[in-house]
């Protein structure tokens, strides 16, 4: 089935979408939120897109078939399939006023809708439309890949605007593009601002996003990121990532080895580049996050000593075997196979080659040779798939080869490109100038002075609806479309037709609704689906509605002030909140908060990135910023001050960043930046009221380490709960800090304490010394504390008298030990005149002293010295502890010696002496003494023997009579 002339010319020869409200109101906004309302559409009006663009209603004049004679063309029907035939001379008169996508002639247009639609290869020649026999059918199978050029954008520049002069790179996905003077290109001298170096940010549209002015040096390396980040490297091995289209950039290093020997050239892929040195070696950076330089293999040993690198190009890790980026280099008449640990040569004997492409899925390898043949193998070189001469020769080598999408190779040289597709078969497109191409996962960017256009495949649903005598199901109803707005019955009958396979050929609509550049196509195949699924009885609209949404969201970029000429495969890839960051980048606030809304999106960075754009670029008063800003933001969810107070920081605009601050919830986020603004006391007092320890903790120990002590303690004198939180973390960590503290506080007491338990701590007794006499001079002025500063200070001489004791007695140990235990060591082993020097140093009282020594001396069992000290006329202590002593040591005999001193007790008392040393009859004296009778006859008890006799005589001396 043939759809009429003028509409399929419509789709071939897409010109630019026609108005977009939300594309045309977004642009116009600068930084304002609050421009003129934009009306955006939740799905669909009735069956198709209201965006903008004129209904399909509106176009029913222009889609008319006409014939030849100009009148209306007879309708043939077989098995209820309408089919049309389109003369020439219909193509040819569409043609007219219409851009051309090759050299502008009708005819190589209409070779090209014939290429389209005719099932055989391209760039064949009209003269083999005949059947062929059927091992050529069979052969032909797998090279019928139809392709398809599509006018994105016309005008890009000025007509004296020459391409050539430049070096250019486009970021994936429809991205930006980078231009910079070539340096090694003698060009005109266009006035000191032209002269003045620079990259320059164009969208694919031609219009200035950016100029970034350079004078780093000569530029080796400019690619961009799958995040549309733009990397320059220079000749010195320094890379600078601009990681957003404003000039803000992140900068490092390729190493030593960059920088001594140069770097000649790079490749990128998505993630990373590999960079060539002078010298043959190659450097890659696989992260630009966390750049991390690493020299793979070295190729030197493979290239032969008359040779050099003629070309290169590299593998990204997804697509090898062993996960590292591998690069391929020709040398001499092969080419050698560089990893991170070996390198492989692979013996081919065809070389040199003067361009190496890797198709995106890293299966295929093209290669250009130095006779102007090119070759496409498998990319592990074992099989050649095809074949294709330039018929230029080595004279005339093409400029740029790369990869359409993975189903051709694109060669191009300074106005000519050719497109070779499977077998060898290819496609010439000419123009009136040079031509830059950039490389998609589904096809190729030509970007020219004059426009910009997208070769790619023909996507098979496309084809399967379009092409020339189609009978799918999606193709009729398509067709069904068209009857129901003719008022034909036939719409009926068609739909019948496919009523089993409706479902199919709704899904196929839809898709290929996707693959459209063309709003009016777009609308016709979802009408079509929409017609489909309303004869369905259980049909879910899930993908209908989602694409209608995906296809109001590509119109809106596309269009040309935007200047994103983004596939539905490319966004599928991208995914919307890729795409909408890269609207923020280009300044699109308006348009990225529409589509993040229709999309349902989080809208919070939308909002933040508008509010750092208006604190870098406005020239407003500083507290009309603030208000502006405040105003716009109060309210809406997920919305962070600190963010964009941390922009106007960075800017210079500090009081405007307090003033920010202030209305940031979260203390959490507003400290870290005050504190990098140097604004301690206010950090300090925000975490306070935050209520959070451990952010008071962190801001404390910031504060520490970044101020003087003195100035740290009378920050956090005033503050009560930041005092306390040091004094609890000093106590258990850090001991000379609470030191400090108790200082500055003059809290000599707690200070002092603090040293001492420090001094008790410490193993070495020239550390206990020094530190108690500390502690002694903390409470010396004080004189609430005059008892406990003498006491410290008495240890510190008693820990000085220990040290020259351990000195001179070998083996012993003093430190630590109390007075009382010093003396007590020291007579027990026998230096009783260090005992006294003691005693006198501390004014030890006598009676204390005179214990000492009776402990002392009966520890040591020495009782001859204890007798001749017994010999003393009067003890201070009283002579019963030398018997109490004696007596539990054992020794009654020398405890006996003491009773009759003890002239101050009662006789009973000695007498129970007495008899505790077992001498009863001696007791018995003393009861005869005392005139005991009592006494005495408890004891004649307890007597046995002639001690029992002694006691009767006594007896009976006290009672005569009996």
């Amino acid at each position: 089935m043939a759809l009429d002339a003028e509409a399929r010319i419509q789709y071939i020869s897409p010109v630019l979408a026609p108005h977009v409200s939300v594309a045309q109101q977004a642009s116009s906004a600068e930084f304002s939120l609050e421009d003129n309302d934009v009306e955006v559409a939740a799905g669909l009006s009735g069956v198709y897109m209201t965006n903008g663009a004129a209904s399909p209603g509106d176009n029913d004049e222009e889609m008319e078939t006409v014939d030849a004679d100009g009148g209306e063309e007879e309708e043939e029907e077989e098995d209820g399939v309408v089919d049309r035939v389109v003369p020439r001379e219909a193509l040819e008169s569409v043609f007219d006023g219409v851009p051309a996508y090759a050299a502008g002639s009708v005819e190589e247009a209409f070779e090209k809708v014939l290429a389209l639609f005719v099932k055989k290869p391209l760039g064949a020649d009209d003269d083999n439309e005949e059947d062929e026999d059927d091992e050529e059918e069979e052969a032909d199978e797998d090279v019928d890949v139809q392709m398809i050029a599509i006018l994105q954008y016309s005008s890009l520049w000025d007509a004296d605007f020459d391409l050539s002069d430049y070096i250019v790179a486009g970021a994936p996905y429809g991205g930006a593009l980078a231009l910079y003077r070539d340096e090694n290109k003698l060009q005109a001298y266009r006035g000191p601002a032209q002269a003045k170096g620079g990259i320059d940010i164009y969208s694919s549209a031609g219009t200035l996003i950016r100029r970034i002015p350079w004078d780093k040096g000569s530029i080796r390396g400019l690619g961009w990121s799958e995040d549309e980040k733009l990397l320059v490297i220079t000749e010195d091995g320094t890379v600078r990532c601009y990681y957003d289209l404003q000039g803000d950039f992140t900068q490092f290093t390729l190493g030593n080895d960059a920088e001594t020997i140069g770097v000649v050239e790079c490749r990128f892929w998505s993630t990373g580049f590999v960079a060539l040195l002078t010298n043959n070696r190659l450097i890659s950076v696989s992260r630009y996050d966390e750049p991390r330089p690493r020299l793979l293999a070295d190729p030197t040993p493979h290239i032969p000593a008359n040779s050099r690198i003629h070309s290169w190009e590299l593998v990204p890790p997804s697509y090898t075997l062993s996960r590292h980026v591998e690069v391929f280099i020709s040398t001499g008449a092969t080419i050698l196979i560089v990893d991170a640990t070996e390198v492989q040569d692979q013996l081919l004997q065809n070389g040199p080659f003067v361009h190496i492409a890797v198709s995106p899925n890293g299966k295929y390898v093209a290669l250009c040779t130095a006779e102007g043949k090119v070759w496409v193998i498998k990319a592990d070189f074992q099989d050649k798939l095809s074949e294709y001469d330039t018929e230029m020769g080595a004279g005339q080598l093409p400029r740029a080869m790369e990869w359409c999408g993975n189903d051709s190779v694109v060669l191009a040289w300074a106005d000519e490109v050719h497109m070779i597709g499977p077998q060898g078969a290819a496609l010439r497109h000419y123009y009136d100038g040079w031509v830059h191409l950039i490389p998609e996962i589904d096809g190729i960017r030509l970007i020219s002075t004059e426009k910009c256009e997208f070769l790619q495949k023909v996507p098979d649903v496309t084809e399967e609806i379009f092409k020339i005598g189609a009978t799918s199901p999606a193709s009729i109803l398509l067709d069904a479309v068209d009857q129901i707005e003719r008022k034909s019955p036939k719409a009926d009958d068609n739909i019948q037709l496919i009523r089993s396979q409706l479902p199919e050929a709704v899904d196929a609509c839809v898709k290929a609704a996707g693959h459209e550049f063309s709003q009016h196509w777009q609308k016709q195949l979802l009408k079509a689906a929409s017609f489909g699924k309303s004869v369905l009885e259980l049909y879910s609209s899930d993908e209908f509605v989602e694409m209608c949404e995906t296809l109001r969201v590509l119109n809106a970029v596309r269009f040309y002030d935007v200047g994103m000429p983004i596939t539905y495969e490319q966004y599928q890839r991208l995914t919307p909140d890729k795409l909408i960051t890269r609207l923020t980048s280009r300044q699109q606030h308006l348009l990225a908060l529409r589509v993040s809304e229709y999309l349902r999106l989080p809208t919070d960075k939308i909002h933040i990135h508008w509010a750092c754009q208006k604190v870098r670029h406005s020239q407003d008063d500083e507290d009309l910023i603030c208000r502006t800003v405040v105003a716009k933001l109060t309210g809406l969810r997920g919305i962070s001050f600190e963010e964009i107070a941390r922009t106007a920081y960075d800017e210079g605009r500090g009081r405007l960043a307090t003033q920010l601050l202030n209305h940031e919830p979260r203390a959490g986020r507003q400290v870290p930046l005050l504190l990098s603004m140097a604004e301690d006391e206010i950090a300090l007092d925000k975490a306070i009221e935050s209520g959070d320890t451990d952010l008071v903790f962190y801001v404390l120990l910031l504060l520490k380490k970044k101020l003087p002590l003195a100035a740290f303690f009378r920050l956090i004198n005033d503050r009560p709960v930041a005092a306390s939180l040091i004094e609890a973390s000093a106590r258990e960590t850090d001991p000379e800090l609470l030191k400090d503290f108790y200082y500055a506080d003059d809290r000599r007491s707690d200070g002092a304490h603090v040293v001492l338990r420090d001094a008790l701590a410490q193993k070495e007794l020239a550390a206990k010394i020094e530190k108690t006499k500390l502690a002694a001079k903390l409470l010396a002025d004080s004189k609430e504390h005059a008892l406990e500063s003498r006491s410290l200070d008495e240890s510190a001489r008693l820990l000085q008298m220990q040290e020259v004791f351990e000195k001179d007695l070998a083996g012993e140990r003093f430190a630590g030990e109390s007075v009382n235990e010093t003396v007590f060591r020291l007579i027990r082993m026998g230096y009783n005149s260090r005992a006294n020097k003691v005693k006198s140093e501390f004014k030890i009282p006598e009676k204390r002293f005179w214990w000492l020594k009776l402990r002392a001396l009966v520890a040591k069992r020495d009782w001859g010295e204890i007798e001749e000290w017994g010999r003393t006329k009067k003890s201070p202590i009283g002579w019963e502890p030398f018997f109490n002593e004696c007596l539990s040591a054992g020794n009654t005999k020398a405890a006996a010696n003491f009773i009759p001193k003890c002239t101050n007790l009662a006789p009973a008392d000695r007498m129970d002496m007495w008899v505790r040393c077992g001498l009863v009859v001696k007791a018995g004296e003393e009861a005869f003494r005392a005139k005991d009778v009592n006494a005495l006859e408890v004891l004649r008890t307890k007597a046995t023997g002639v001690h029992a006799l002694e006691i009767e005589r006594l007896l009976k001396q006290l009672r005569p009579g009996k």
